[in-house]
């Protein structure tokens, strides 16, 4: 079935979309100029701008129909228009409309807790805070329901949340309750006062005893879910390395951060040659463990009370699926 505008001239529809654009509110809005390079000249502009925005092509396409971007000459930006070497593109972003997070009875494994800070050891599996797709069931849902207060600095959608974990990372995070908490613990994980040692499980044997990494990050331009070491463009990345214990086709190793970046340890070791056994995005060889998801777990959390000034310092054990590893490797029973 054709659209009702399929029967008005042309310049008629495109005098009517310009009048619908400019009735937008934008007030809220973050307009952004693009000047459109070799790269995207040639492509779609929903395919150019969803690279060039870090958003899905879909979200990218539903700004296209609601004539939030245009060319040069004033004229709307359709989805199918072939973009030219030097276009000049305006786009207007809505301003985001986070949903609240809802409390929800989820049981917590709570290492320390007081009127500021709480400490929990999360089990791989869990998202941290609630995102596209994964709204219910998050660390955050289960934080609201068991405190009466959180900070609020990272917005409704965040509350209490200062550094997070990937979904199948497990291991011990600090929350805040207030914003005087949250404000000093993000100062510490800034100036590195804040302490965090991660364990590993890597395939092969890293070569050297212990090192350093340090590389740029960006988001993967092959693969949007996914983080890849660059050249030029990503931010500074450093990652601190110790074997603890070979295994021939195997090594654990502790991880220490300087930085924080999305998929950091996984990225870095991957970069190194020993990806994480299990790591669905960087490693999807098939293993003979059982496991879901990357083997990586934040084992050790220190910190400076933001109240008392007292170091804090906390350890969790290895998660049951991550312990019966490494007493399968210890017997040599590789996969």
């Amino acid at each position: 079935m054709e659209p009702l505008s399929a029967g008005i001239p042309r310049e008629e529809r495109e005098e009517s979309e310009q009048e619908e654009a400019a009735e937008l509110d934008i007030a809220d809005e973050t307009a952004l100029e693009l000047t459109i390079g070799a790269r995207e000249a040639g492509q779609r502009a929903d395919v150019a701008l969803a690279e060039l925005l870090d958003l899905t092509r879909s979200h990218v396409q539903k700004l296209l129909e609601q004539y939030r971007a245009k060319r040069c000459d004033g004229k709307v930006l359709r989805a199918n228009y072939r973009l030219r070497l030097g276009d000049k593109v305006s786009v207007n972003l809505p301003a985001p409309q986070p949903l609240a997070a809802q409390p929800e009875d989820i049981p917590l494994d709570i290492v320390y807790e007081d009127d500021d800070v709480i400490v929990v050891n999360k089990a791989r599996g869990m998202v941290t805070h609630p995102a596209a797709g994964n709204l219910t069931g998050t660390l955050v849902n289960a934080l609201l329901y068991h405190c009466s207060s959180l900070s609020g600095i990272n917005g409704v959608i965040r509350p209490g949340i200062v550094h997070r974990l990937d979904k199948d990372t497990s291991g011990l995070l600090v929350c805040a309750k207030n914003d005087k908490a949250h404000l000093s613990l993000s100062a510490q994980i800034q100036s590195k006062l804040c302490r965090r040692l991660y364990i590993a499980i890597v395939r092969g044997n890293v070569k050297e005893d212990e090192g350093c990494i340090e590389t740029l990050i960006a988001r993967s331009k092959t693969d949007r879910k996914k983080m890849a070491v660059v050249q030029e463009g990503g931010r500074r990345a450093v990652t601190h390395y110790k074997v603890s214990e070979r295994f021939g086709r195997y090594t654990v190793v502790q991880c220490s951060l300087e930085t924080g970046r999305t998929h950091q340890i996984r990225v870095h070791m991957e970069y190194l040659g020993h990806p994480l056994v299990g790591d669905p995005k960087y490693s999807p060889l098939k293993t003979g463990f059982n496991i879901k998801g990357q083997a990586l777990h934040a084992a050790k959390l220190g910190f400076y009370h933001p109240v008392t000034g007292k170091l804090l310092e906390f350890t969790a054990p290895l998660p049951e699926d991550m312990a019966r590893i490494m007493n399968r490797l210890r017997q040599h029973q590789y996969s």
